[in-house]
């Protein structure tokens, strides 16, 4: 991704924490990582320290392939923020994964209007020249 000459604002970038760290290394080797908990299966997503089921602390990284489904998506035409202006229609989406964790993302594609809830999904690891990877998907080929 690169700066918006129009506006000069750079585009957000992430800031890992030392929680998060594992799953943005991770995105820079074009894998992806996911925390499961250890005492009741379920898995997390954004990383942190504690289960959102059943707050246990035995978090582990489990790699997951990327591969799931469009669950809900919104176009926005207009840009969601001045950085974004060059990345319009942006197409602001939820990934269920196979494993059944959700995404927050943005989708890849040239035609959004064509997009169905439900169609396949695979990851596009969007590595920026900043040396910060993005999890972008795009309708599975």
């Amino acid at each position: 991704m690169t700066e918006n000459s129009q506006f000069d604002i750079p585009k957000p970038r992430p800031i890992p924490t030392p929680t998060s760290q594992p799953f943005w290394d991770a995105l820079t080797q074009d894998r992806i990582i996911v925390q499961q908990c250890s005492a009741c299966d379920s898995w997390i997503f954004y990383p942190r320290s504690r289960c959102t089921n059943c707050l246990s602390d035995t978090l582990e990284w489990k790699e997951v392939s990327g591969r799931g489904t469009l669950f809900t998506y919104s176009i926005a035409n207009q840009p969601t923020a001045p950085m974004f202006a060059d990345e319009t229609p942006q197409v602001i989406a939820i990934i269920e994964l196979d494993e059944g964790v959700r995404m927050t993302t943005t989708m890849i594609t040239d035609e959004p209007a064509t997009l169905q809830v439900g169609v396949r999904v695979e990851p596009f690891f969007d590595h920026g020249s900043d040396g910060a990877t993005l999890l972008r998907f795009r309708v599975t080929r």
